[in-house]
């Protein structure tokens, strides 16, 4: 079994009834959550929006391959009402992001983990942290807490 790690969150529609949903329909997905941070909230990262984001990161656990597990989250991100853009970042009802998938580094056409972006940001570093303070990033050889001190993100990103 494999140990993943999401960020869910969005910033379009009812966020905390759009969260309740997407953590039910990962549950059904991959059988339940292993664990879940707070909830942050958090200016949005690299575009204008007027909503701010609701984020948070769940664990959970499967047997199924990682290709497997990104096409289950884009179905959930579909299934929330998700209109993709081919216009870079944009406002959302559902974002389900693999951070981590166990220790494993995959770099193909569809599939980037480690996320790429995950040290650079501090609404998916904070939950990080909170959930796991010795877990080591695969690439970058450091902890939740040692990449968050180098995290130069200003952004505001409050636990709700």
């Amino acid at each position: 079994m494999s140990q993943v790690y999401l960020l869910i969150g969005g910033n379009l529609g009812d966020r905390f009834q759009l969260l309740k949903q997407v953590k039910e329909l990962i549950c059904n997905v991959f059988g339940g959550l292993k664990k879940e941070s707070s909830i942050y909230e958090s200016e949005p990262w690299g575009f204008e929006a007027d909503q701010n984001f609701l984020n948070q990161v769940v664990v959970v656990s499967t047997e199924l391959e990682p290709i497997n597990v990104l096409d289950k989250c884009q179905q959930i991100e579909n299934d929330l009402g998700r209109i993709r853009s081919n216009s870079g970042y944009a406002s959302r009802t559902m974002d389900v992001d693999i951070l981590f998938i166990d220790d494993k580094i995959i770099e193909t056409e569809r599939l980037i983990v480690p996320h790429e972006h995950l040290h650079k940001r501090k609404f998916t570093l904070l939950p990080l942290n909170e959930l796991s303070t010795d877990f080591i990033h695969p690439k970058l050889n450091k902890t939740f807490i040692e990449l968050l001190k180098e995290c130069s993100d200003q952004s505001n990103v409050k636990k709700l």
